[in-house]
């Protein structure tokens, strides 16, 4: 599920772009009246599914970034109280990925130390989680446009984005990408984030009140407390963020886990789990995204999702969806944005 604030702007925006927003709204079963109340509970994949038909119906390629330009940091509710009284930006941005299952438990943000792209920076991480769901080029876009001005607004003019990381190939063309982020854009990259310099982690919000964050995290905490997440959903994230490294395999989860690989595997047996089901789930889910979303090379893919040989890719693909991989791009290509959907 995600709070129907996730979908601030979107009639506004379709009307401006000669679309009935209504329409579009209950073809995915939403109804139109939840969009007027912030709190209200979405289908995550009803959304996903929308935000991508919208972009066709439009012809918009770029309808996430246009969506993301009319919302803030508003759309999180209380999490943003929160975040802006925070101390410094690290410390908010610690805060919006501990409490981001309160906007939607399919999303999560994570800091990491080293940057793939830019030497020197820090990798801010934002990552979807939709089963099975193929298309997430658009619901992809208005998140990380949304992570982007939230981290502007906490920065100010201390923010220094050095570069953005989409995990897709774009339909729409990256100068205007590039003029949204005023960063170097890079398409088809394992994993979606902003790359950006140390110091701005270290800046200090300004106007904090701290009474008014105790207040905020007291709420967060008493209403929602923590998300109570299995074993199963923590070793899937792990596996989305390790999987086709050296720490990819059981022994190195456990170890970023915390905790001995028996143990790890006590914990998933008693969910009814394991933990070569949730790497092919992870893989499967993975490789959809992938062939359905980017123009990696079939070869760099096996790598990417931890296989040894493309021939091993192959096979797993046929046994996924019944086709091999090029098969799955090709269908991909065929489908209307918003339907590709093999889960």
């Amino acid at each position: 599920m995600v709070r129907a604030s996730g979908l601030r702007g979107y009639g506004v925006l379709m009307r401006r772009l000669g679309a009935d927003p209504e329409a579009m709204l209950r073809r995915y079963r939403i109804a139109p009246e939840a969009l007027d109340d912030d709190d209200a509970l979405l289908p995550l994949r009803s959304v996903v599914h929308l935000l991508e038909a919208s972009a066709s119906a439009t012809q918009c390629a770029d309808f996430g970034l246009r969506l993301a330009d009319s919302q803030d940091i508003s759309v999180l509710g209380p999490v943003a109280i929160a975040m802006q009284n925070a101390p410094t930006v690290a410390s908010a941005l610690e805060t919006a990925s501990r409490y981001l299952f309160v906007h939607s438990p399919g999303m999560s943000i994570s800091i990491h130390p080293r940057s793939a792209l830019v030497p020197g920076a820090l990798e801010l991480r934002f990552e979807l989680h939709v089963p099975g769901q193929a298309a997430l080029r658009q619901t992809m876009d208005v998140c990380l446009g949304d992570v982007h001005r939230m981290v502007e607004l906490l920065a100010g003019k201390g923010y220094a984005l050095r570069a953005v990381a989409l995990p897709h190939t774009p339909l729409a063309p990256l100068k205007a990408y590039a003029r949204f982020f005023g960063a170097p854009v890079h398409a088809a990259q394992p994993h979606g984030g902003l790359h950006i310099a140390p110091a701005t982690f270290e800046r200090n919000v300004q106007a904090v009140n701290h009474e008014l964050r105790r207040l905020a995290v007291e709420y967060l905490a008493l209403h929602f407390g923590n998300p109570g997440q299995t074993m199963a959903v923590r070793v899937r994230h792990a596996l989305q963020r390790t999987l086709g490294t050296a720490q990819g395999g059981k022994t190195a989860v456990a170890a970023l886990l915390g905790m001995h690989p028996r143990t790890l595997q006590r914990h998933l047996a008693a969910e009814q789990s394991s933990f070569e089901e949730l790497r092919e789930a992870v893989r499967r889910e993975m490789a959809l995204r992938y062939l359905c979303e980017t123009h990696i090379p079939l070869t760099q893919l096996a790598g990417l999702l931890g296989h040894s040989e493309q021939s091993v890719f192959t096979r797993a693909c046929r046994r996924w969806f019944g086709m091999p991989p090029s098969a799955v791009r090709r269908r991909a290509l065929e489908q209307a944005p918003g339907e590709a959907d093999l889960g």
